[in-house]
């Protein structure tokens, strides 16, 4: 035992989509479906948004279910972006929409699109918003995962036009995804 913990001689490391286990000088590389992930809201400096964003694969694609509180009422952008940063207090850090494709920013149902484009939730008059739909586009395994990025709900509505961000404003809440039971 050693600074109260016990130490076994193994280190598991997740990457994208994979496990790496070191044990004993050797590396072994094992693949990790993921099923489930989940992304706990907080607001951001200034903010007063929480809740949580759940995420399944489905058969059809990624089945969201979001549960948020906090907001203003009315329609506000709903994005996965870039990096699950969510250091910089008022959600700069998680950079731009998460895009791997290089697509145009537009709505949830377009084919082009970016990955991370889940368009606007809507909140009612007590700031309460609700919002479940099956995602063609997103993923939880593989080459563009959204495991590890961040969910990040806007100030105003997502025009879906303006490149590349929707003009949706100021980041109120946040959040990373990571792998649920």
């Amino acid at each position: 035992m050693k600074n109260g913990l016990i130490l076994f001689g193994v280190a598991l490391f997740l990457t994208c989509g994979s496990i790496l286990v070191a044990q004993e000088g050797h590396v072994m590389h094992q693949k990790l479906s993921v099923k489930r992930a989940i992304a706990v809201i907080i607001a951001t400096r200034g903010g007063s948004v929480s809740g949580v964003v759940k995420f399944e694969e489905v058969e059809k694609g990624l089945h969201v279910v979001a549960d948020l509180t906090g907001l203003k009422n009315g329609k506000h952008g709903f994005h996965i972006h870039e990096f699950g940063d969510i250091s910089s207090g008022d959600g700069s850090s998680a950079g731009g929409h998460f895009n791997p494709m290089q697509m145009p920013h537009s709505m949830p149902t377009d084919k082009h699109r970016h990955a991370g484009d889940m368009g606007n939730i809507t909140a009612d008059e007590n700031g309460n918003a609700h919002l479940d739909y099956i995602d063609p586009v997103m993923k939880l395994n593989g080459k563009y995962s959204i495991i590890g990025h961040a969910v990040i709900i806007h100030a105003g509505e997502d025009d879906f036009k303006t490149q590349p961000t929707g003009n949706s404003g100021a980041r109120e809440g946040y959040g990373v995804v990571g792998i649920a039971k």
